[in-house]
């Protein structure tokens, strides 16, 4: 095949149609109009020779085939930001662009902190934090959406083999009560006492309710056994419920800091236990390393990082940006180099 039966143009008219549901939202989500859109898609299915979209229902369905060219499309889309990362890389940290990815509670206290001291130095280049799901997030830095991560909770097993997993910091998960609350009065407070409160979590289908409850677990808490007060979907909720008085919970210390130094909630220490979770770097080390990425790796995450760990840390990501780099800079030996 000598010339290519597909564009550029045409794989991102395919994967907005894909991620939309309809013609029309791809072509508003491509501010063009939507017979542009509907006219590539015929001429994209005229020249491979095979319906990609099954007409048929109220949403636009993608057949076989259109579902295998969307699956290489994406890949092919994703080298092709990659290149032009690389390509804005030569201007050495004077543009280009930072892609940091979180899950939600990491993405909203500890990732705002880290990007604000990375501005300052680097004003030029444009940061991007995408706060998803472990998951969501994991998948992202695998396919090269993301640069590097901070999670959470657990990857994908399917990933194991294509991300390089770094311990990080451990995040403490504290008891929060009411300042009103008895208990608020007492220097700590035992376990058995956890089973006579009142409790305010995230919705049991919550990533980060599975990972507090995991952690709770190691720490031999039964949260079976909490009175679950009422449920909430965002920890913001929560801070302000348990402000007033409506119960308590257990959050990460990072999304405290503010209420504790305003003195509108109460953290209530529990005798011989701290429960803590692991915060973990992870990173593609097969996917081009920008300038910007290793920059952040370098000098900011250790400022943040656990101690005990940072040596490792910078250890591992500076080795795998010696393999990136010399990978990108090695002649192809067919090449007659």
């Amino acid at each position: 095949m000598s010339d290519l039966p597909f564009t550029l143009d045409q794989l991102r008219i395919l994967k907005a149609i894909a991620q939309e549901g309809s013609f029309k939202r791809a072509a508003d989500s491509l501010y063009v109009s939507q017979p542009a859109v509907s006219l590539q898609v015929q001429n994209l299915e005229r020249q491979l020779d095979v319906p990609l979209f099954d007409r048929g229902g109220r949403r636009a369905q993608l057949t076989e085939a259109g579902h295998l060219l969307l699956s290489y499309g994406e890949k092919i889309l994703s080298l092709c930001q990659e290149t032009c990362r690389a390509i804005e890389d030569l201007q050495n940290l004077q543009g280009g662009t930072l892609i940091v990815g979180a899950s939600q509670t990491t993405g909203t206290y500890l990732l705002p902190k880290m990007i604000g001291l990375f501005r300052q130095k680097y004003p030029d280049v444009a940061v991007q934090l995408h706060v998803h799901s472990t998951r969501r997030t994991a998948w992202s830095v695998a396919n090269g959406q993301i640069d590097l991560a901070i999670i959470g909770g657990e990857i994908p097993a399917e990933l194991g083999e294509s991300l390089k997993t770094i311990p990080y910091a451990e995040d403490e998960l504290a008891l929060i009560l009411p300042t009103s609350h008895p208990f608020a009065k007492l220097e700590t407070i035992q376990k058995e006492d956890l089973y006579k409160l009142q409790f305010i979590a995230l919705d049991s289908q919550s990533t980060i309710r599975k990972v507090i409850d995991q952690v709770l677990a190691r720490c031999n808490i039964d949260t079976r056994r909490f009175k679950l007060e009422m449920e909430l979907n965002s920890i913001e909720a929560i801070k302000n419920a348990v402000q007033s008085g409506l119960g308590a919970a257990f959050v990460s210390t990072s999304a405290i800091a503010k209420e504790l130094q305003m003195g509108v909630l109460h953290h209530a220490p529990i005798q011989d236990v701290v429960v803590k979770r692991t915060l973990w770097l992870i990173f593609n080390p097969s996917r081009y390393r920008s300038k910007a990425a290793e920059a952040f790796s370098q000098e900011i995450l250790p400022q943040f990082a656990n101690p005990v760990w940072i040596h490792d840390m910078l250890k591992l990501t500076q080795m795998d940006l010696v393999v990136n780099t010399l990978d990108l800079a090695a002649p192809n030996p067919t090449d007659g180099s």
